[in-house]
């Protein structure tokens, strides 16, 4: 297993509420580095205005791997969701979420991740938009595949969110979509809230073959360490079953966005060794 921290690509000017590290885009760089990540996992709301080539090759110089492209500044920032109550605004949103996976395979990052981007039901004419929300990911699925990149869906709690909500949902839902390069991301703080077991959502989704990334974040949405739950009984749950994919820091930047990337590696790195 390896450690990412969720930062903003260099366009997104406007504060992401779960984004760490401060300075520019070079700056935040070097500072994951310095402390030991190792990797990034790059939050972007508008891919055309980047240069793949160039964001490649500083993340590359420091030594970085990018494991995944996060839509969620999509979402909070442009406010564009997969599912809206305006067709013009859904429809934009599927165009952003193909730029996305094009950058993602332009950076040879193997994930685009798919959480509040999605939208709600209720925003899109409750059961027929579910209908919707298939066919959508079934298309961006089939054109991932072919640039080699896969989707990961995050199920979000309760209040966040009405389509999604845990892993039983997100394989029940993978099961209607029907491809191959659909997959899910956990997100402990969600975990928490929803799932009746700490671990055994995590057991469940790798047998089935769709544990793809793990976010990382405290009950309280914090670094981990600084709520309850259990992080040394998920990290050996997780070497237990066997992934070898990435554990992101995706959590509040408090008390500031550096200070929240260094508790969180200083509180990880011990239960996850770089060789790991």
């Amino acid at each position: 297993m390896k450690l990412a921290v969720a930062t903003p690509t260099p366009e997104v000017e406007t504060p992401v509420p779960v984004a760490l590290l401060s300075g520019t885009f070079a700056e935040r760089l070097q500072k994951a580095t310095r402390l030991g990540y190792d990797g990034v996992e790059l939050m972007v709301a508008r891919p055309d205005e980047l240069e793949a080539r160039e964001i490649r090759a500083q993340v590359s110089a420091l030594g970085l791997e990018v494991p995944a492209i996060a839509s969620g500044a999509v979402y909070m920032v442009d406010k564009l969701t997969l599912l809206a109550s305006d067709a013009e605004v859904s429809r934009r949103a599927v165009a952003r979420l193909h730029t996305l996976i094009n950058f993602a395979a332009a950076l040879e990052a193997p994930l685009v991740t798919i959480g509040g981007f999605r939208g709600r039901l209720a925003w899109a004419g409750g059961s027929d938009a579910r209908a919707r929300l298939i066919e959508i990911l079934g298309a961006a699925a089939e054109k991932a595949s072919a640039q080699g990149v896969c989707l990961v869906l995050e199920p979000l709690n309760r209040y966040e969110s009405d389509i999604l909500n845990n892993a039983s949902q997100g394989l029940a839902l993978i099961e209607e979509v029907g491809h191959s390069h659909l997959g899910l991301l956990l997100d402990t703080f969600h975990v928490n809230i929803e799932e009746s077991s700490l671990t055994d959502c995590f057991r469940q989704v790798m047998a089935a073959g769709r544990l793809w990334h793990v976010h990382v974040g405290d009950s309280n949405r914090l670094p981990p360490g600084q709520g309850h739950i259990d992080f040394p009984g998920i990290v050996d749950t997780l070497c237990e079953i066997g992934y070898q994919g990435y554990l992101s820091a995706e959590l509040l930047p408090q008390p500031d966005p550096d200070a929240a990337a260094v508790a969180t590696i200083s509180y990880m790195r011990p239960l996850v060794p770089i060789d790991s």
